[in-house]
């Protein structure tokens, strides 16, 4: 029996998200992207499908399980969405604490557990983006960080409970990444080439490891460019 080829990439409107959707399509996926603003989306093909969801609120996505089309024939989650705020701990509002909890630990534990059981009967496989300041000490990432680590030792725990039956868990890791993710934060990738990584390299990653299927499995990797450098943006 041919596996579905059904994926579903949360944050799919942009950076990281939108080329692992991109590159997905080009290897024959349907994919259906979740976004809080898929309007700001200008990429189109047949097989990408971009639904508006806002991963903060679970009442949306209860709402996104119950009337999602193909969710007996997935066979992909990619767990993407993402941001963060960096500041003093005392200095976080109440609002952006329950906000980044929300995308970074509650989404992905409710989508999981709505699609696990297609999964299972799909030999599917689950990937999460993670980060490299879940592993470190982040200045001012309190919360940001603490919350990328949490995922991460989720992921794990699904690796251990879900590959006896089939199901594939991968943990990617990235360290500094040139997206949008800094627009609002004062510090951003340095100006060296070698010093950040490309979307499309993290989704060249996951390329491997969907085609690459011989029967074994990479539960975690860790991509870093080749030197460290970061810069603060200028104070206006």
């Amino acid at each position: 029996m041919t596996e579905p080829k059904i994926a579903l990439v949360t944050g799919a409107s942009r950076g990281i998200g939108l080329s692992i959707s991109q590159m997905l399509v080009g290897i024959g996926y349907t994919v259906y992207g979740l976004s809080r603003n898929p309007q700001n989306c200008k990429f189109t093909h047949e097989l990408f499908h971009l639904m508006a969801c806002d991963l903060s609120n679970s009442k949306e996505i209860d709402q996104f399980i119950i009337s999602f089309p193909e969710i007996k024939n997935i066979s992909l989650l990619i767990h993407n969405a993402g941001l963060a705020y960096f500041a003093p701990v005392e200095e976080l509002s109440s609002e952006k604490i329950r906000e980044m909890v929300s995308l970074h630990i509650t989404a992905p534990m409710l989508l999981t557990s709505a699609f696990t059981r297609s999964l299972k009967q799909n030999n599917g496989r689950i990937v999460f983006i993670g980060s490299v300041a879940g592993k470190e000490i982040s200045p001012w990432g309190n919360v940001y960080a603490s919350l990328k680590a949490g995922i991460h030792h989720y992921a794990r725990e699904l690796f251990a409970e879900l590959r006896k039956f089939g199901v594939k868990v991968h943990l990617i890791i990235p360290d500094i990444t040139k997206t949008d993710f800094y627009n609002h934060l004062n510090f951003e990738p340095d100006e060296d080439p070698k010093s950040y990584l490309l979307p499309d390299q993290i989704a060249s990653v996951i390329k491997d490891l969907v085609l690459n299927d011989q029967g074994w499995v990479v539960p975690e990797i860790q991509i870093s460019p080749e030197l460290f450098k970061l810069k603060r943006k200028k104070q206006n």
